[in-house]
């Protein structure tokens, strides 16, 4: 999330500032994804609603800094400021060359899946949201033909669109926001979601919403992380400040190994890996 204190930080320190000290892993990474948990863009009014982020226009460099090769946009917060925001947003992103997956400017742009090339494996990566209403209802965010908005997780969109994802590429990832917040327990919509996913073709799930680490277990041929919890994001002390990068070694057979790497996160939101856990 690089809007609040992270933004400022950006505006003052530079747009190295949110990834100084996780760059380095980043960037050693074929591939490097993450949840964006806010728009980009100066435009816009805040939702009603009880935290509304907007990270600033330099917030795109700032990933290109850290090399974010995807974000995902399929999340309660990517039309916080409204349609306008989510637009400069996926400019801002297109103009940086990262790509997308989750939202869009209508209903076909937000269930389309992105494709990456990489040492002879085509990946296709996928987002999608279901997030229960608590202070605001956001299935009026789900995307449609002629309006923007985020995809949402039903469950023959995840079984669809994964299966036609598998036609075109060796290996796909689905990226999930739901779960509930501060929660380490895996819920059975989360499983379910998960298990479907996986069951449809996917060879990676990777979670995030709950902004606590969950469990990670295999199912079938897959790999699901329900939740990584956060990674730069500000205002959270333990446990949600305590939190992983998850490395995934792919072959065109699936995940072949995986590894956590730990972290804390300060006050301001800037992550920084626990020493003994780096091993470049």
């Amino acid at each position: 999330m690089l809007g609040r204190t992270i933004g400022e930080l950006i505006d003052t320190e530079g747009l190295q500032a949110p990834f100084l000290f996780t760059a380095e892993m980043l960037r050693s990474a074929d591939i490097t994804l993450g949840n964006l948990e806010c728009p980009i863009s100066d435009r816009g009014e805040p939702e009603p609603k009880t935290y509304a982020f907007r990270a600033p226009p330099a917030a795109a460099e700032s990933l290109v800094f850290a090399d974010f090769n995807l974000v995902n946009l399929a999340n309660n917060h990517s039309l916080d400021y409204g349609p306008l925001a989510l637009a400069d947003t996926l400019e801002a992103l297109t103009a940086q060359q990262i790509q997308t997956v989750g939202a869009g400017m209508n209903e076909a742009e937000a269930y389309a899946p992105a494709f990456l090339d990489v040492n002879g494996l085509r990946i296709a990566f996928l987002g999608f949201m279901d997030v229960y209403p608590s202070d605001y209802d956001y299935r009026k965010w789900e995307a449609s033909p002629d309006a923007p908005g985020i995809a949402w997780a039903h469950e023959t969109r995840v079984r669809d669109s994964v299966l036609s994802a598998k036609a075109q590429a060796d290996i796909v990832i689905v990226l999930l926001h739901n779960g509930y917040e501060l929660m380490h327990q895996v819920t059975a919509e989360q499983q379910k979601i998960a298990h479907l996913a996986i069951e449809s073709g996917a060879s990676l799930v990777i979670g995030s919403h709950p902004h606590v680490l969950q469990r990670i277990d295999t199912y079938q041929n897959g790999l699901i992380a329900y939740s990584l919890g956060n990674f730069v994001f500000d205002n959270f002390l333990f446990p949600p400040n305590y939190s992983a990068i998850l490395v995934v070694e792919l072959s065109p057979q699936g995940v072949e190994s995986y590894k956590l790497v730990d972290i804390i996160i300060s006050l301001n939101g800037i992550p920084q890996i626990i020493p003994h856990e780096f091993h470049p």
